[in-house]
């Protein structure tokens, strides 16, 4: 029986209004849930992004002490080689050298992952574990003695003196120029090649001035020394890209690892999976890379570099260890820089 004087229209409105907002309170309470279970997904991501990362470096640092704790055990024995087996003297220094460059490499190849501070500080103890090496072998290594010979002395053959032995390091700071295809000692030319696949493993770019350098395809390695006012255009190469001695050149480029040394006045436009390494450089100015040419982005997939990673801001000065930025680079500002260098300019 209903209550008297109750009004049936007004019951049914009560209870249709409360029915909706036990509704819209409800989608309200899912709502909050969702987006707090979002929030705790992206937090355990970085969380574990974090512990990976973590992980990763102090896998590294052991690695590293390890090995440098061996070459210091390694350079430690010198003295007591060259007293009781010096025979043994240049197979004991070329041993270090190649623990050296592979302790080198190691740095090189985590650099993606570890901190710029980790990757200043362990390339400097790379270059330290080279000084030692080069101090002993210039101390213990038998000099040649120089003295006045007649024509009858100097026709007397005598033992060669073991050769001082150098590091074979591939520092950006040292490294050689290799006998390699390329385009050598050329002025005010343009200079266009075509990789084919695997045709070409390395290529080299050397004594170039005024030139204008178009490398279209994939190739495996580049080796860039002494450019003057060049702009050098290139397809992703697969490995490395070492550059010495540039001034007033413009390059786009795209590699897995790119260092470059004693580089004035220069613009890079990159795409690289590492940080971009300089030394003994300054004026330089970084860009993202800007290439567009036939076959371009089946090109970059092949090489492993489809993907923007953002390094080519992330630069390393192995010559500036503070904390504060470097004075030796910037980011090329976006009113400066060219937009795109397109296929047109690649018709040879």
């Amino acid at each position: 029986m209903e209550e008297e004087g109750a009004d049936p229209n007004i019951t049914a409105k009560t209870i249709g209004t409360d029915a909706g907002l036990q509704k819209k309170h409800q989608v309200m309470l899912d709502r909050l849930s969702n987006r707090h279970q979002t929030r705790l997904d992206n937090s355990l991501a970085r969380r574990s992004d974090s512990t990976n990362s973590s992980e990763s470096t102090s896998s590294f640092l052991s690695r590293f002490s390890h090995s440098k704790q061996s070459i210091e055990s390694l350079l430690a024995d010198s003295r007591l080689i060259a007293q009781s087996e010096p025979s043994r003297l240049k197979s004991h220094f070329t041993d270090i050298s190649s623990s050296i460059s592979d302790l080198e490499k190691l740095v090189a190849e985590s650099s993606y992952f570890l901190p710029s501070y980790e990757v200043r500080s362990s390339l400097k103890t790379v270059s330290d574990l080279k000084q030692n090496l080069d101090t002993l072998n210039s101390e213990l290594t038998p000099k040649r003695k120089f003295s006045f010979k007649n024509k009858a002395t100097a026709k007397k053959e005598h033992p060669k003196e073991p050769e001082p032995v150098k590091p074979d390091t591939v520092s950006i700071s040292n490294f050689k120029i290799p006998d390699s295809p390329g385009f050598r000692n050329k002025s005010n030319e343009t200079l266009v090649k075509k990789f084919k696949g695997t045709q070409v493993g390395e290529f080299t770019l050397s004594d170039l001035d005024s030139c204008e350098v178009r490398l279209t395809g994939c190739c495996n390695a580049v080796f860039m020394n002494k450019l003057k006012n060049c702009k050098v255009y290139l397809g992703p190469v697969t490995g490395s890209i070492l550059i010495e001695d540039v001034e007033g050149c413009i390059f786009v480029l795209a590699s897995h690892q790119i260092r470059i040394h004693l580089a004035k006045r220069c613009d890079f436009y990159l795409r690289v999976r590492s940080r971009p390494i300089i030394e003994d450089s300054n004026a330089v100015r970084f860009a993202p890379y800007c290439l567009d040419c036939e076959g371009i982005e089946i090109d970059l997939e092949k090489a492993g570099l489809s993907e923007e990673t953002g390094n080519w801001e992330n630069v390393d000065d192995f010559k500036w260890l503070r904390a504060v930025q470097s004075p030796n680079w910037c980011v090329l500002p976006e009113t400066e820089r060219v937009r795109k260098v397109h296929v047109a300019d690649f018709e040879s």
